[in-house]
């Protein structure tokens, strides 16, 4: 039988307190006073004790919380600087599933109208202008200072750019004629109009030597580089050129009249001839007319860009003889000889020359030969010539030229205002002294073997790694391939910062020894400067190539070279936006690990995949592996050309290069920063901004290319860039990542997640 239940306890209490109500108040009557104020004080005590105690545990709990969340994020001034910065530049009203770049960059672009003197402006700009104050604090600084002769030489450059003594301007057109009246050409331009006939037995090869060493490429490009199927020589080279507007597009089925930019450019030229002195408005505008159709003609036998990728298919070995016998309306020994002159070389008809563009040089043999068979055709040639040499020396003229060549400019690039003239004066100096220069910068920014050096020497490691980590995952590419790519991978030789020698006094004088410079001579100096940089070349014919440097210290870029599969980055870029050891290591990688990947991927893209380990153009891939590579390329071609910016389509297969090297990049540079964070640790977390390490990775990449830019700035990187422009740098890789549509829980009904996806590598 079950027992009731017992509530012993409860009752016995209930019934002790009704059995005895009497025996507690009655002691508590009979307490003394002393006894009863004494009781009532401990039993306050005990409650104030047990209630700190209460108020404390809480308080404990709070504070541990506290401690712990604080833990969670960085509050460092870096940190809470760079996350003010980060959270300035968007737009967070966009839904980054559907359009990115105006997520990540709406804010930046709001707040960064393009300032005068500019026809786009982003951070690469807003980056070279820091680094130019810092060089423009260096150079100014008095000749004293300087203990290098190549530092103080950039000094004196700069100063005759700036020219506050008005040299340029009281110069007029003076220093172009004195330098056309050295040519001998036999031609006056006070005296140019109808009745001007050209010098009897006018020959037109001797004038195209002139040219060259003038470092002007009139009809053609000549040079020396290495030899791409022998990288350990140099050899002579001949392309494609002859054009002044930058694209043939700018010539192609348009009206000189009728046209904005071709008309700019007949009154342009016609402008220019009268500042010099020509006295007959019609004879010279009919003169540059026909120049125009002249080149025209050249443009309709201009290579695209985007058909000369393979390049195998374009890459023939000519000796000069037989050259000379395909293309015979130039004397090409004559002419190469003359060239070469000025470093007391020669060549005989059996020396090797590569040609780029057989079938260009044997279209223009065909315009030469019906424009010398005539007097009138002649005439033109020389026009043509004489237009060339005007034209790439009016902007070091005075103001009312330079006037003219910036009116015309506008037409082509939307440029409007004018810079700082010092801005122009510090990139003028470092395009002609970019290694005194740099030597300065670097001096101001950098500290020997710096700890950014090294850092970012780690950082390329581990996106290399992950670049060859991932290539086991990749369903196209056989072992044997697999293999060969590792080894090129492995092989490619990193250049971080700037080269060591400009930090040798005796060794960066020894480099610019013989380019003379005067401050007060804005156009000598670049003819000078012209001068030294041809000879630069040429001397390179008969000595091994060396692996130089291509870019100046300063400069905001990076560079892949395939001959010498090589990947550089100059120190200018190794800065905040793109990398500074005080960012959390998401946005050093999102930003300069993606370069990185980017510059190591070139040697994997549809150019440079062509080139083996040691830089020579061979195949080195299996046979059935280029057919799967190119189909996966064309998926990116096909995605790029879908793309529209003003209504005009991008050109996918000429920006694929890039493409592939940018999707490539996101995806190396990802995974080396998981894995940094497998090793490392997770990081602190940056303030206000509620974001994931991860996702702030992506975002970084994106605002690197925050850009505000005009149409016409737009349609001129259609036209000439091989990178697409920054927007599509952006929604083209990071809608190809399931690495994204992933962290930033994209549905596979938004924009930046589409299914179907392009990947090389």
């Amino acid at each position: 039988m079950k027992e009731k239940p017992k509530v012993s306890e409860y009752s016995h209490l209930k019934e002790t307190s009704d059995a005895k109500p009497s025996a507690g108040l009655s002691s508590w009557r009979h307490r003394t006073t002393q006894e009863k104020c004494l009781l009532l004080v401990s039993v306050l005590l005990v409650l104030v004790i047990v209630v700190l105690a209460i108020v404390l545990a809480f308080k404990d709990s709070e504070i541990q919380d506290l401690k712990l969340e604080n833990e969670k994020y960085c509050m460092t001034p870096e940190c809470v600087k760079i996350a003010s910065t980060i959270l300035t530049a968007m737009d967070t009203q966009i839904d980054p599933c559907e359009d990115f770049y105006q997520f990540a960059c709406g804010g930046w672009m709001k707040n960064n109208p393009i300032p005068p003197g500019h026809s786009r402006w982003g951070t690469f700009e807003l980056m070279w202008q820091k680094n130019m104050l810092v060089m423009k604090n260096a150079i100014d600084k008095p000749a004293s200072w300087f203990n290098s002769s190549a530092e103080l030489k950039a000094k004196q450059y700069y100063i005759s750019c700036m020219d506050e003594n008005k040299l340029i301007d009281k110069a007029g057109g003076q220093p172009l004629l004195d330098l056309i009246h050295r040519l001998n050409w036999g031609v006056n331009i006070s005296e140019w109009n109808v009745d001007w006939q050209l010098p009897q037995h006018w020959d037109m090869t001797p004038h195209l030597g002139d040219m060259h060493l003038l470092n002007i490429a009139a009809f053609m490009n000549l040079y020396v580089a290495e030899d791409d199927k022998d990288s350990s020589v140099n050899i002579l080279q001949i392309d494609q050129g002859g054009l002044q507007l930058p694209d043939r597009d700018y010539y192609l089925n348009k009206s000189i009249t009728d046209n904005k930019v071709l008309s700019a450019y007949l009154k342009y030229m016609v402008e220019v001839f009268q500042l010099l002195g020509a006295p007959n408005e019609t004879f010279t505008r009919e003169s540059m007319i026909d120049v125009i159709l002249l080149e025209t003609e050249i443009a309709n036998i201009t290579t695209p860009n985007e058909e000369r990728r393979d390049e195998n298919k374009i890459y023939h070995r000519y000796d000069i003889a037989n050259l000379t016998k395909s293309f015979n309306q130039i004397n090409w020994v004559h002419i190469i000889n003359h060239v070469l002159s000025i470093v007391n070389l020669t060549v005989l008809p059996t020396e090797q020359i590569v040609v780029y563009a057989p079938e260009f040089l044997a279209k223009l043999n065909d315009i030469l030969a019906t424009y010398q068979s005539t007097e009138s055709g002649k005439k033109i040639l020389f026009n043509y010539m004489l237009w060339h040499i005007v034209n790439d020396f009016v902007g070091l003229l005075s103001k009312p030229f330079r006037d003219a060549k910036k009116e015309f400019t506008e037409s082509m690039s939307g440029l409007t205002g004018n810079d700082d003239i010092w801005h122009t004066c510090i990139t003028d100096t470092d395009s002609v002294l970019g290694y005194a220069l740099g030597a300065l910068f670097v001096k101001e920014t950098f500290s020997g073997e710096s700890k950014a050096k090294v850092t970012a020497k780690k950082m390329i490691e581990d996106v290399r790694k992950a670049f060859i980590a991932n290539l086991p995952k990749l369903d196209w590419m056989d072992p044997v391939t697999m293999q060969a790519a590792i080894d090129k991978a492995n092989a490619v030789i990193d250049m971080i910062g700037y080269p060591d020698y400009i930090m040798d006094e005796v060794k960066l004088d020894k480099k610019y020894e013989s380019l003379i410079i005067n401050e007060s001579d804005y156009f000598g100096n670049n003819l000078a400067a012209n001068n030294y940089s041809i000879k630069q070349n040429l001397e390179k014919l008969r000595k091994k190539p060396i692996n130089e440097w291509g870019m100046s210290p300063p400069t905001v870029n990076a560079y892949y070279t395939t001959n010498k599969n090589t990947i550089v980055f100059p120190a200018g870029i190794l800065q905040a936006p793109f990398f500074d050891r005080s960012f959390p290591q998401s946005l050093n990688y999102g930003a300069m690990g993606v370069v990185m990947g980017h510059e190591l991927t070139h040697g994997f893209d549809d150019q440079g995949r062509q080139f083996d380990k040691n830089g020579n153009l061979k195949p080195w891939w299996d046979a059935e592996a280029v057919l799967r590579f190119k189909n996966k390329t064309q998926c990116m071609v096909d995605q790029y050309s879908s793309y529209q910016l003003n209504g005009e389509k991008e050109r996918g297969k000429q920006t694929l290069g890039e493409n592939i090297a940018d999707n490539g990049g996101l995806k190396s540079a990802f995974y080396a920063y998981q894995k940094w964070v497998e090793l490392n640790g997770k990081e602190q977390l940056l303030p206000a901004l509620g974001l994931s390490h991860e996702k702030l990775f992506f975002l970084s990449f994106a605002q690197v290319w925050c850009w505000n830019s005009k149409p016409e700035s737009d349609h001129l990187q259609v036209l000439t860039d091989a990178h697409s422009p920054a927007k599509f740098r952006v929604i083209g890789p990071l809608s190809n990542s399931p690495d994204f549509s992933r962290i930033w829980k994209c549905s596979d009904k938004s924009k930046m997640n589409p299914k179907k996806k392009c990947e090389v590598w």
